[in-house]
């Protein structure tokens, strides 16, 4: 077997003749396969894991167990594009118990309790384009040999942060919000070449290094919080979540367990922009 990759000036390999992931067309639509369903019925996808601290030259620090759920679904468009609809949860959980939170007493603090507050994102759409400029449009860096193809996508993002430092300093790290979201989606060739499958199976890690967590309420101490999570494709859908994961989501997210179905343009919905929105509603009152 031959391990192949998306291909450099100074690092090329053969071409698969069985699937061509250096044409972009075939590297879009292999992606797409793997990522949702092209039918543009709902997707799944439920990504547990785990959230370190890294306080510099001190320790390492497990905080939390994390469960997270997905839906998505794809609309075709024209010339090559495909909406995506998606919306998506995640919980933190005791890192012992493995119970969802509701209060944390945090380590860093003298085990001063704060409030949790749980991701809930809604929407997260975007546009996946065979052409043109965008994070979404191919090729896709990939990794293949035999049956098994990887793609890996890498977003290192710096923007103005949703919590400036002298309006929310117990909450803010910084001006800036600098981070990075590290994915790597995994499935068989053999399932993206058969014909009658609209949604071939996948695996995906997700790894996220970023600043605290607002409501950790650690201000700009030095440190960074540590994501990792591996997330399986639920083929048979939310009934195959965990009975208190599922509860959960029917008890208090349950719009959760569908696809968005209205389009409002590309749009990422962001949970520090949930929570900042939260505190202002807080100081309103």
């Amino acid at each position: 077997m031959t391990l192949r990759l998306l291909p450099a000036s100074g690092l090329k390999t053969d071409k698969d003749p069985v699937l061509d992931l250096d044409d972009p067309e075939t590297n879009f639509m292999s992606l797409l396969k793997l990522r949702g369903d092209l039918s543009g019925d709902d997707f799944f996808f439920a990504f547990p894991g785990q959230a370190w601290a890294m306080i510099p030259q001190e320790r390492n620090y497990k905080c939390f167990r994390t469960f997270g759920f997905g839906s998505g679904r794809y609309e075709k468009m024209e010339d090559g594009v495909y909406r995506i609809y998606s919306r998506e949860v995640l919980y933190y959980l005791d890192p012992d118990t493995g119970e969802i939170l509701e209060e944390w007493n945090n380590p860093f603090l003298g085990g001063r309790k704060v409030e949790v507050v749980h991701i809930a994102n809604d929407p997260v759409n975007g546009i996946f384009s065979l052409k043109g400029p965008g994070p979404l449009t191919p090729p896709y860096p990939y990794v293949s040999v035999g049956d098994h193809v990887a793609f890996q996508w890498n977003f290192f993002i710096q923007h103005p942060a949703a919590m400036n430092r002298a309006d929310y300093p117990l909450y803010s790290s910084g001006d800036i919000d600098q981070h990075a979201e590290l994915w790597g989606l995994m499935g068989r060739k053999s399932d993206i070449l058969d014909a009658d499958t609209t949604s071939a199976y996948c695996t995906m890690s997700w790894s996220r290094v970023a600043d605290w967590l607002p409501f950790m309420e650690m201000g700009n101490s030095p440190g960074k919080m540590v994501f990792h999570s591996h997330s399986m494709k639920l083929m048979e859908g939310p009934s195959e979540l965990p009975k208190p994961i599922l509860s959960y989501i029917e008890k208090n997210h349950a719009e959760y367990l569908t696809a968005p179905t209205e389009w409002n343009g590309p749009q990422m919905t962001s949970s520090a922009g949930v929570f900042k929105k939260m505190i202002d509603e807080r100081r309103a009152k």
